[in-house]
């Protein structure tokens, strides 16, 4: 298992929910949620760049959308745009499966007692959590690291 914090990071439409692991990688923890901005803005990967130099990060671990059969869908082609654009900033970025982690996101917090509203804003980062704890469990699990490092030259 290689050491160091770690960022987990999931892309919405409107929002980018954003969690971080501590240096041994045992626990994802939410930090925040980023509001999208428009590409040529660029304050969404300023924040997220900010706070991987904050948390000291080593990654980014994006949540890579996939339809339950494993094919891409509209929200994989935006996302993997804002994995290039946050690997071209300099940061090394990996894209792992993010199957079901909304929707865990969500379950986990109706059972805790969360209303649909008062779950809006913590959403993402709760998917952003449940990406990043994944990807350490599988890493820690076989040794290798999960997903697969994106690359600038790489389209969407």
């Amino acid at each position: 298992m290689r050491s160091g914090a770690r960022l987990g990071i999931d892309v919405g439409r409107a929002r980018i929910g954003v969690a971080r692991c501590d240096p041994s990688a045992i626990l994802a923890v939410p930090v925040e949620t980023v509001a999208r901005s428009a590409e040529d803005d660029g304050t969404d990967i300023r924040r997220v760049l900010e706070l991987a130099s904050e948390f000291d990060a080593i990654e980014l671990v994006v949540g890579h959308p996939l339809s339950m059969s494993g094919r891409p869908t509209a929200s994989t082609d935006d996302a993997v745009g804002f994995a290039e654009r946050l690997a071209a900033a300099g940061a090394t970025v990996r894209l792992v499966d993010e199957r079901m982690s909304t929707v865990s996101a969500q379950q986990a917090l109706r059972s805790a007692g969360k209303s649909s509203r008062k779950q809006r804003p913590i959403i993402d980062q709760a998917a952003a959590v449940i990406i990043l704890q994944h990807a350490i469990d599988a890493e820690r699990a076989s040794g290798t690291a999960p997903g697969r490092t994106i690359s600038v030259e790489e389209g969407p």
